[in-house]
């Protein structure tokens, strides 16, 4: 089996799994404190580096960084051979699982344990451990009522349904932002490596994930929501990482609007735009649409006339060809519905306007 050249061609080519694990082994007799440690925690770390490197050559993903504190902190487990890991349940909200070199481990549910045969134990920024069982849950079932819905994101208002719905991310209360603005405030003049500095990072932290906490809450119950209540989601195909690109630039050519554009991309990213988007997808798979996000929000679909001029606001939408008013988002998801690629002469494809209500579609064919 040839190997992947992932170093410079100068320096050979790159070693696989087999040859690291073989050195893990004779490193293990030599070194009592790496002996000390789980095996099948540093196997998996040499599986899930390989993979990394093979999967950043072949274009799937970037290429893998060095671990640094505080971030990603933890490891994963997979049984030996197929068989699962003892799970027990203590009783209504506890459970325990067994970790090699340390025995069982108290953890709360948050849902029904699913019989996994690997697991991954992490430790957040917050200092919180979670552990996470590798398993595919089941989709959700159209509703068979063929109903169509078009969602558009939004910075002022996180998600606008075609129905008339808007919604919006929840995030840090006033009383909590300004809990977090002072520990920000006095992070800047704490040292280097300091105490102080390790408790001010943990304070901000915390708050961070709690922020965190509530947006993927809020994703995940409006992503089943969709699911459940339709049978056909249209979203904006947007190029989130172009979008939230930082404007910086480089020292010959600095950018322009630097803090400007990174207050829109911190906006972007606490609205849960990624989430909104990659959630239905997982649990309502090929019942997503993806449709071309350009002129959405300056045509009305009724007449399909196009123009700067009918978004007189962020929130409001007047039509200057026929005179209709509403709320931007909505009139916006309502386009997003139809479904047509859309044209700067207005209308569809072929310039044709578009039904305002295209609430039904065919029935599909699974």
């Amino acid at each position: 089996m040839k190997q992947q050249s992932w170093y410079r061609p100068w320096r050979g080519s790159a070693l696989g799994y087999h040859e690291p694990s073989r050195q893990l082994t004779d490193a293990r007799k030599g070194s009592p404190w790496l002996a000390a440690g789980s095996r099948t925690v540093q196997q998996q770390a040499l599986r899930d580096f390989s993979a990394a490197m093979a999967n950043f050559f072949a274009g799937k993903h970037r290429r893998p960084g060095f671990r640094k504190r505080g971030r990603s902190e933890g490891f994963r487990i997979v049984g030996a051979r197929g068989r699962q890991w003892d799970v027990r349940q203590v009783h209504r909200r506890w459970s325990e699982v067994k970790v090699p070199k340390v025995g069982w481990v108290r953890f709360r549910r948050s849902r029904a344990v699913p019989d996994a045969k690997s697991f991954r134990i992490t430790r957040d920024r917050a200092g919180r451990w979670h552990v996470a069982f590798a398993a595919i849950p089941e989709s959700i079932d159209p509703s068979g009522t063929c109903e169509v819905v078009g969602v558009d994101r939004g910075v002022a208002v996180s998600a606008a349904f075609s129905i008339g719905e808007p919604l919006s991310c929840p995030g840090l209360r006033p009383a909590e932002v300004e809990r977090l603005r002072r520990p920000q405030r006095r992070l800047a003049r704490a040292g280097r490596r300091s105490n102080r500095r390790a408790r001010l990072r943990g304070r901000i932290a915390r708050l961070k994930a709690r922020e965190a906490d509530r947006r993927k809450d809020w994703a995940e119950r409006t992503s089943t929501e969709l699911a459940r209540r339709y049978d056909l989601v249209r979203v904006e195909d947007l190029r989130l990482p172009n979008m939230i690109r930082s404007a910086r630039g480089t020292v010959a050519e600095p950018g322009r609007n630097v803090a400007q554009k990174a207050s829109l991309n911190r906006s972007i990213l606490a609205a849960g735009w990624g989430l909104l988007v990659a959630r239905p997808e997982q649990k309502a798979p090929g019942r997503v649409e993806k449709i071309p996000a350009a002129y959405t929000s300056q045509r009305y679909p009724a007449c399909g006339h196009v123009a700067v001029e009918s978004r007189r606001s962020q929130a409001r939408f007047r039509c200057v060809a026929c005179g209709f008013e509403s709320n931007a988002d909505v009139n916006a998801a309502i386009d997003i519905t139809a479904g047509r690629a859309v044209t700067a002469r207005g209308g569809g494809p072929l310039g044709q306007p578009v039904n305002r209500e295209p609430q039904h579609f065919a029935p599909p064919s699974w």
